[in-house]
């Protein structure tokens, strides 16, 4: 059965929120639990429907996992791995199982893998994670769909990757834990959640250094043990709700968050006239009444720049700015599917090749609209938030990919969102 959010117009949101573990920190750790052969502890994990997906993917590997929801602790056994090959149809609901090939190859010298779904926001290529894999000694194979990396050993190698890429520095990096001797990873991704894996890897006994910079150094070990390990809060989770007290011009203070990992969010919320006060339980954000909601640029990049997870959030925010606000997105070639939507609603949105230009009216217009992605569903809730009349938005399970209990959330800061169950035609 579908389901769809049903939300009223709202005044200021007010209150407190615990920010949750981190999504694009859990799945690329879960994915390194194959690493271990033993009993991980991993905290702070949140209840969201791809780290359900990832369990699945982990368990037809072999493994077993138990996840207590309401505590956010979930035990993966990797002790006894059955297979090498994953499925489609459990790799084709998330992208981040790409992930299980760096520690399979590592683990067991082989991994066949379809290639993976996960949102349609552009194109996101595996080949620099082929290529890392190739450069280790694999050998590569594509045929029928598959992927398929084969390698009796694993040797230390020099690196150099085209593109910063997240994933292909992850997989990488799973990959050379057991390579013999010495790897250097070049122009490597240095998002806080690849420094959040390499924590957990060297907390089982890895030899990683340099993780959070462009260059890491990882000299390969025989094995590695048990260990417990928490995860980061999430930035992305943190830049939503603080774009939700900026669009309702509330007052929400975000517990759980690292100042630090939220910085281009803050600066650009800084810029449009949205007060933001590090305090010592949090970062409270809130709307000044003498000072209007005026537009700015953005322009997305790789870490430490504006993050592209937060592009169509903003985006509904730049919509009830006062002004003209240029957005350029440069990460992904397809994610301004949210525009279509948020027109809908009201919106003065015009695209130009990557940038989307934004005419701010003071308030948006309630629809039935669609989210056709993750971050898409986040910036059509936040829209319904300052729409003049009731918003239905439907393909929520997108936004369930990616935030735990969003709408009982943003409901105890004061928002007034039903969740209904829809019938499938």
């Amino acid at each position: 059965m579908a389901e769809k959010f049903i939300i009223e117009p709202t005044g200021r949101l007010m209150g407190r929120v615990e920010i949750a573990g981190a999504k694009n920190a859990v799945l690329p750790v879960l994915a390194a639990t194959l690493l271990t052969g033993a009993r991980s502890v991993i905290q702070n994990v949140p209840d969201l429907s791809d780290v359900e997906s990832m369990c699945c993917l982990l368990e037809f590997l072999g493994a077993k996992s138990s996840f207590n929801k309401s505590g956010g602790e979930l035990i993966i056994d990797t002790d006894n791995i059955t297979t090498y090959e994953a499925t489609y149809e459990l790799v084709g609901r998330l992208r981040a199982s790409f992930l299980v090939m760096g520690p399979l190859l590592a683990r067991v010298g082989r991994a066949k893998i379809p290639l993976p779904g996960g949102c349609a926001i552009g194109s996101r290529p595996v080949d620099l994670h082929l290529k890392g894999f190739a450069a280790l000694g694999a050998e590569v194979d594509h045929s029928h769909g598959y992927v398929t990396v084969t390698a009796p050993k694993l040797t230390g190698a020099k690196i150099y990757l085209d593109f910063p890429s997240v994933g292909a520095t992850e997989n990488i990096m799973m990959a050379a834990v057991f390579a013999k001797g010495k790897t250097i990873l070049e122009n490597c991704a240095v998002e806080p959640e690849i420094v959040d894996l390499a924590n957990f890897l060297n907390a089982a006994g890895a030899n990683i250094r340099g993780a959070g910079t462009d260059t890491i150094k990882i000299v390969g070990v025989n094995d590695l043990h048990p260990t417990t390990h928490s995860i980061i809060p999430d930035r992305i989770e943190a830049g939503t709700f603080m774009v939700a007290a900026a669009i309702t011009r509330g007052d929400i203070l975000l517990c759980n968050v690292m100042a630090d990992h939220v910085k281009p969010v803050t600066a650009k919320l800084k810029e449009v006239n949205i007060l933001i006060e590090e305090l010592e339980g949090g970062i409270r954000v809130r709307h000044d009444p003498s000072q209007g909601l005026i537009s700015a640029d953005i322009k997305t990049l790789p870490y430490p720049g504006f993050p592209t997870d937060m592009q169509a959030q903003f985006m509904s925010l730049m919509a009830t700015a006062q002004g003209t606000s240029i957005i350029t997105e440069t990460v992904f070639e397809n994610r301004f599917m949210q525009v279509g939507e948020l027109k809908r609603m009201g919106a003065d949105i015009k695209i130009d090749s990557r940038s989307a230009v934004i005419e701010g009216i003071p308030r948006l217009a309630g629809a039935q609209v669609t989210a056709s992605d993750l971050r898409a569903g986040a910036s059509l809730v936040l829209a319904a938030l300052n729409a003049d009349d009731v918003t239905e938005i439907n393909g929520i399970h997108h936004i369930d990919r990616g935030y735990f209990n969003l709408d009982t959330r943003l409901n105890n800061l004061g928002a007034k969102i039903k969740r209904v169950e829809v019938e499938v035609k």
